[in-house]
């Protein structure tokens, strides 16, 4: 997905869409930018919701047609769920962001590209689909033919670096783990305020 100047749309979004732009240096202009802005007039719900909507999308790095088809079918989802959650839970559960939750990518979109390579697998079969829906008790692993790849050199050490999601588990000497139960909004915080995402598809 093409999304232009990195560092001028994390600058419109928030540091936290790309994980390049969450350093120190970053973060002191996005404070002058704040008060700057603080002294002028807000911006209006829809703008806010807008915002939101851009800040969730480009962080997990989907389409405006995958999001808007996430959102519409969470929306649609009846028997009393919350809309917010299933959105939450399908952008956390593709296989592209469960990898980078896992670590074996510094980000999203290296993550995207190590699952269309075909690195991955899930429940044993190897797969290049970025989007796949993994579901709950599926086995997500690092293919066999890919392991010795400089791409998962020193992974192991990485890996003791990062803090897994409670929701996964990870065995980083068989490198294979898997979900152990359905992602919620307490469990990993969302990207943005995913009440205004779905107002926003709801007017």
């Amino acid at each position: 997905m093409k999304t232009g100047p990195r560092y001028k749309i994390a600058k419109r979004l928030g540091a936290s869409v790309f994980e390049k732009a969450q350093t120190q240096k970053f973060a002191i202009a996005q404070e002058r930018t704040a008060k700057q802005k603080r002294r002028g007039r807000g911006p209006s719900d829809y703008g806010k919701q807008l915002l939101e909507k851009q800040k969730v999308r480009v962080t997990y790095g989907v389409t405006e047609r995958q999001f808007s088809g996430y959102v519409r079918k969470a929306i649609a989802t009846t028997h009393g769920a919350n809309p917010a959650e299933l959105l939450h839970r399908a952008l956390e559960l593709r296989l592209d962001n469960i990898a980078y939750r896992l670590g074996l990518a510094p980000t999203r979109r290296a993550a995207r590209q190590m699952a269309a390579h075909g690195h991955l697998a899930v429940n044993g079969r190897r797969t290049t689909i970025p989007s796949r829906q993994v579901r709950s008790g599926d086995r997500v692993s690092v293919r066999e033919g890919s392991k010795s790849r400089a791409l998962f050199t020193d992974f192991a050490e990485r890996f003791m670096e990062r803090q897994l999601p409670s929701w996964l588990s990870w065995n980083p000497k068989t490198m294979e783990g898997g979900v152990q139960e359905v992602p919620t909004t307490s469990s990993t915080e969302p990207a943005g305020d995913l009440t205004a995402v779905i107002s926003f598809y709801s007017r």
